[in-house]
């Protein structure tokens, strides 16, 4: 039996298309799209990020359960809600869903592949980015129904949010990267419930005794809540206490988590 040895122009190594890793921001974008159907059509994410806060939305705005001040209960609700749709996105639902993506062995194998870590990290960001438009839509349609009027500075408002996005997420990933999933998933939800209600979402800060107000006020949903009331109910410029704290917990929260993210 004999043997041939092809020496034609596949045997160079020519191939169409060229084989290789796809440029990276079409990986990142890609990556961004699968994370955000998997949370689109993740049941419970969903109940947690969108229809928790438009039930609040609605339902404290509708029957008089927490004295809110002077003026229509939605003006004093609706940034504060904004600030919760930030916090169940960005810390809530990112925790859970990441640790149980390292739980499972998911994260190590998107780690070796062609895509950077520090690109997964940057497509689940803009994944919440994402969430977080559709959220503010949403919740700002039904404020206004329910007769909510703002004003103020957009650009503020706009700093604000991403400010808080950073802070939560750090704080998220920093959770979903050093605590087992099931130790995620309770703790996630527990800080959750407790910003809620000591965050200044729905109850006022000032119904808080003065040395528990003044440590509240610094937790990161006290200052988007806050700064968010700041520049919508009463027309402030610029918030800088407030975004000083977010900027604060933003670069604290996102250098421990890269330091101290386990991908295994």
């Amino acid at each position: 039996m004999t043997s041939t040895t092809y020496t034609g122009p596949a045997a160079t190594g020519v191939f169409a298309p060229e084989p290789g890793a796809a440029p990276l921001p079409a990986m990142i974008r890609a990556q961004a799209v699968l994370e955000t159907k998997m949370l689109l059509r993740n049941g419970e994410q969903l109940l947690l990020t969108v229809v928790i806060p438009a039930l609040l939305l609605v339902l404290f705005s509708a029957v008089d359960i927490v004295d809110t001040g002077s003026g229509k209960s939605v003006d004093f609700l609706a940034p504060g809600i904004l600030a919760l749709a930030v916090l169940s996105t960005a810390f809530t639902g990112q925790a859970i869903a990441t640790g149980f993506e390292r739980r499972y062995g998911v994260l190590k194998r998107l780690g070796a592949s062609p895509l950077p870590r520090w690109a997964l990290l940057t497509a689940k960001t803009c994944s919440v980015l994402v969430t977080e438009i559709l959220q503010v839509a949403l919740l700002t349609v039904i404020a206004f129904a329910l007769g909510w009027s703002p004003h103020g500075n957009p650009f503020a408002v706009l700093l604000l949010l991403l400010l808080g996005t950073a802070a939560f997420s750090g704080l998220g990933l920093l959770m979903a990267g050093t605590l087992k999933a099931e130790a995620t998933l309770a703790a996630a939800n527990l800080v959750f419930l407790l910003l809620l209600v000591g965050g200044g979402v729905i109850v006022p800060m000032d119904k808080f005794s003065g040395g528990v107000q003044s440590v509240l006020k610094l937790l990161p949903i006290s200052a988007l809540s806050d700064g968010l009331r700041d520049v919508l109910q009463h027309g402030a410029a610029m918030p800088w206490g407030d975004l000083g704290i977010l900027a604060v917990w933003a670069v604290a929260g996102l250098a421990a988590a890269a330091r101290f993210f386990r991908w295994e």
